[in-house]
């Protein structure tokens, strides 16, 4: 914002002297006194008052006037107050985590009013401004929060190798992260991942003003040779093997609010931006800003980056079973899996609201953008495919099963196994035909990552399954905590799989990933507390005391 102030008094100026810019009463009403009193920090599109003193002369109103001139640039306003309230003025957040059917969340502290966390993200604009710019001694483009965005954008990421840092899932909130930015002469926070990462910058564009939230989309595609297929191979016992294609259980990036003058924007609206680096064809790379309607709408030549983002959230799903790691057989082919639930906290609650329609039309619209994409922008490959060669391709929306078996299957859970639980299974077979049926299964579970990358593979059997017309069948199956818990790592994710054997003639496979729950908050729970007397008597009248924050009302006394 840029203040100019004239004086006039008939013949004779009138020397301005000092001027109070009223800082605690415009701090107030502004909602900036979170930050403290001693500075001007003021809101776009809002009123703020000042005192202007003159030294040589009181000031005359039948004579005298004040002309001043604001000028400013608000692209970033938001018209709904509790909006404004949960998405610039909210210090504490939620990040939604797990799997798309066992979605878990936990708090995140943005902390964007904390002692100087202005100041570090103003300096976070300063390391950033050669980004964009060359240089930063012209500092219009700090008004344009495209340009803003892409700078932090481009400020926050870092890579996720944490052998000799600390790990990303223990981080709880942005400000020890800033902090430590900060106070280590601006060098890389090791390490972050995903969430970690989206919420820093939710921090840091909140604290500047632009509305901000994080979002997690579930089944999230990481493919660098054909953006809109990701394939998982699998050997005959049900192993996930180790390939370039990876499927994320989720994956986080931050929304920001804001008109696009550069897309000839005259409203706000969600923007997105991925602050995390993903692998393409031409390396690692952010994206973003992208609105999200662009994405919704197909178009793609638009926007930033809006291609990947896409891609991401209508990815096809290819399963391939490798035999004697030479024959590999593609046997499974799905469409809706990838960016099937895309969610974020809802204003003003703790439950989280549904935005996947923000992304993604249903599956019956999902054709037209399909086609459209297969025939001419995304891949190479299909850029003079036939109508019946792409037909083929969008059957698959309708059975997964390349082989019309007869035969369906799911894995359902008979419990909900939290950390140190047996994990219970039940395995469903209906048999769809007049016919029997008799097959040969392989089973097995194997640790799964977050970010899609197969682990130890820690269970394995084998079971002949007979059914007889139209039969349903299920078949308990049950992984105790001695067999799973030695191997878990920190995401707690499983995937148990069973494939039928090739040597049947027909190849089938259901899987499902499981998530072992953490203990939970405000659940009631038993403890045991024991002792070891280090002395050689017996030890009389011992006063024990319990103090838990949160967990007590007092501290509790017991003899």
């Amino acid at each position: 914002m840029k203040n100019k102030i004239i004086v006039v008094q008939g013949n004779k100026s009138g020397k301005l002297g000092e001027v109070d810019l009223n800082c605690p009463s415009n701090c107030q009403i502004h909602n900036t006194h979170f930050f403290g009193t001693d500075r001007q920090i003021i809101r776009r599109g809002q009123a703020f008052s000042f005192y202007a003193r003159f030294q040589n002369r009181e000031w005359d109103d039948a004579v005298d006037q004040a002309v001043f001139t604001v000028e400013t640039d608000d692209p970033v306003y938001m018209d709904n107050q509790a909006h404004r309230e949960e998405y610039i003025l909210n210090e504490h957040g939620i990040l939604y985590e797990g799997v798309h059917k066992h979605i878990t969340s936990r708090p995140w502290h943005f902390g964007q009013f904390e002692d100087g966390i202005l100041d570090i993200c103003l300096k976070i604009l300063d390391m950033g401004a050669s980004y964009h710019h060359g240089s930063d001694r012209d500092h219009c483009w700090r008004n344009d929060p495209v340009h803003v965005s892409m700078v932090v954008n481009h400020m926050i990421p870092e890579n996720n190798d944490y052998l000799k840092g600390t790990k990303p899932f223990s981080w709880n909130g942005s400000v020890p992260i800033l902090q430590q930015w900060y106070n280590g002469r601006c060098r890389p926070v090791r390490y972050g991942y995903c969430g970690s990462l989206a919420s820093v910058m939710c921090t840091v564009m909140r604290c500047l003003g632009i509305p901000s939230r994080v979002v997690t989309s579930f089944c999230f595609p990481c493919s660098i040779e054909n953006p809109l297929g990701i394939n998982e191979i699998f050997d005959c016992t049900g192993k996930n093997l180790c390939g370039k294609d990876k499927l994320w259980r989720y994956h986080c990036w931050n929304e920001s609010w804001m008109s696009r003058r550069d897309l000839n924007q005259c409203c706000g609206d969600w923007q997105c931006l991925d602050p995390t680096p993903l692998e393409t064809g031409r390396g690692s790379s952010c994206s973003g800003p992208t609105w999200v309607r662009s994405i919704r709408e197909g178009e793609l030549d638009l926007d930033y980056d809006g291609h990947h983002i896409f891609s991401r959230v209508n990815s096809n799903y290819v399963g391939w079973l490798s035999q004697n790691n030479a024959k590999k057989t593609k046997f499974f082919c799905d469409t809706w899996p990838c960016g099937q639930h895309l969610i974020t906290k809802s204003v003003g609650s703790e439950q989280f609201e549904d935005i996947t329609g923000s992304y993604k039309y249903e599956l019956v619209f999902l054709n037209v953008f399909l086609r459209y994409l297969f025939s001419s922008m995304i891949h190479p490959g299909y850029c003079n495919a036939s109508n019946c060669h792409i037909d083929r391709e969008l059957s698959s929306l309708k059975n997964p099963f390349l082989s019309d078996s007869g035969i369906n299957m799911r894995l359902k859970m008979a419990n909900c196994p939290m950390y140190g639980e047996d994990v219970q299974l039940h395995w469903l077979l209906e048999n769809l035909r007049n016919e029997n049926k008799t097959l040969k299964f392989n089973l097995c579970a194997q640790i799964i990552t977050y970010s899609g990358c197969p682990m130890d593979q820690f269970w394995k059997d084998s079971v002949n399954v007979s059914l007889g017309p139209r039969e349903v069948k299920k078949i308990p199956l049950c992984i105790s905590y001695s067999q799973y818990g030695p191997y878990l790592c920190d995401h707690n994710i499983m995937k148990v799989v069973a494939v039928s054997d090739p040597e049947c003639g027909e190849v089938l496979m259901v899987s499902r990933d499981i998530l072992l729950s953490q203990p939970r908050l405000k659940v009631p729970c038993t403890a045991e507390i024991s002792f070891c007397n280090p002395l050689q008597e017996d030890m009389k009248n011992c006063v024990m005391t319990l103090e838990g924050c949160g967990l007590f009302k007092e501290p509790m006394t017991i003899e």
